[in-house]
């Protein structure tokens, strides 16, 4: 007879780790993973930083009720450092309506910014400051994650691909190479993979798109070092010091199949392009290349509940690029959803905004 637990979450990325430690505490809980280990693709190639001015207001939000985890956090994973968000004068009114969102922002001049980033270029004509972020150690909080679950009792299998979902008189039987368990929820927390999940358990997608996103690190300069993560309004590119190097990206969002990402040499190229376009500095060799995969809903919106059309089916997906920020707000709103407890009253609007019903 296969091993019944009460919840089996698919997917150890940051996304399952942390909603699985959650549920851990009251739950016997199940945390499956097709890789050899936890964390491989879409946590692994984070860009590491908790910007809570980043993305749409519902990523806010839950990217905000993540704070006290991070600064309360036992082994440090919260490393202050500002992030700007700069502009030329064709972006203006991308700064200003930025600004008319976000108040709390400060707007800064060109000398202003000129003072966090001595390099920037004068086409650059103005700017806003977020003091509150700083780079996220991703693996520990990840490893924090999963030790929590483990210290609960929670079960963790690596490789350990689900082949096979279905359900019968509500209980869910989920097969795979040396995987055979039961249990009456499982959760979706598979990126890339959701929607193929969801396909498994005889469901319609809902159009979650895996994008790949490119990251390289070039040689640095001490000056550098503490120069705030810079983000191009638009989101053209961004990059911010990285371990004595600098981190750089095009912010690309390139449509894929579910994969192990790789970086391309077009994106390398535009990369750099579009920093020197904006910051007199020398880049003369590319240290390390990467990329991952951040997959989106259309309204690029998380996918948060449980599914309407399958009975203790639930998703946790479609955290694009903002999964590992906003991981610990995510998962408490995930369990009060899961385990049908009261909302916290900033959560209760949120509901229908992340529910997989919208997408139907």
């Amino acid at each position: 007879m296969p091993e019944l637990y009460d919840i089996v979450v698919i997917g150890a990325g940051v996304a399952g780790a942390s909603i699985a430690a959650e549920l851990s505490l009251d739950c016997r809980v199940l945390l499956l993973e097709r890789e050899k280990y936890a964390g491989l693709h879409a946590t692994g190639r984070s860009a590491a930083y908790y910007a809570p001015s980043y993305g749409n207001d519902v990523v806010r939000q839950l990217t905000k009720a993540s704070h006290d985890y991070f600064r309360e956090a036992e082994v440090p994973v919260l490393r202050d450092r500002p992030a700007l968000f700069i502009g030329t004068e064709a972006q203006s009114a991308s700064v200003a309506a930025m600004r008319q969102e976000q108040p709390e922002l400060k707007q800064l001049s060109f000398t202003e910014l000129s003072k966090w980033v001595p390099a920037l270029k004068a086409n650059v004509t103005s700017g806003l400051l977020d003091t509150i972020g700083g780079d996220l150690d991703v693996d520990g909080i990840l490893q924090g994650f999963l030790r929590t679950f483990k210290a609960r009792g929670g079960q963790i299998l690596c490789n350990a691909e689900v082949r096979a979902l279905d359900n019968h008189q509500g209980i869910w039987h989920l097969k795979g190479q040396n995987l055979d368990v039961r249990a009456p929820t499982v959760i979706n927390a598979a990126g890339a993979w959701a929607d193929a999940i969801a396909g498994l358990a005889g469901l319609a997608p809902l159009g979650l798109e895996p994008k790949r996103r490119t990251a390289l690190l070039v040689d640095g300069d001490q000056a550098w070092a503490d120069w705030p993560l810079t983000i191009d309004i638009d989101e053209g590119f961004y990059f911010k010091p990285d371990a004595g190097q600098l981190l750089i990206s095009p912010a690309d969002e390139t449509p894929s199949d579910p994969c192990d990402a790789q970086a391309e040499e077009l994106d390398i190229a535009i990369a750099i392009d579009r920093v020197q376009q904006v910051v007199d500095i020398p880049i003369r060799r590319v240290n390390h290349r990467w990329a991952g995969l951040r997959t989106f809903a259309a309204d690029k919106t998380f996918v948060i509940g449980f599914d309407p059309r399958a009975t203790g089916f639930f998703w946790c997906a479609g955290q694009g690029g903002y999964g590992v920020q906003s991981a610990p707000g995510v998962a408490s709103f995930g369990r009060q959803l899961c385990l049908q407890e009261t909302l916290d009253i900033e959560n209760r609007a949120l509901v229908d905004l992340v529910a997989p019903a919208r997408l139907f």
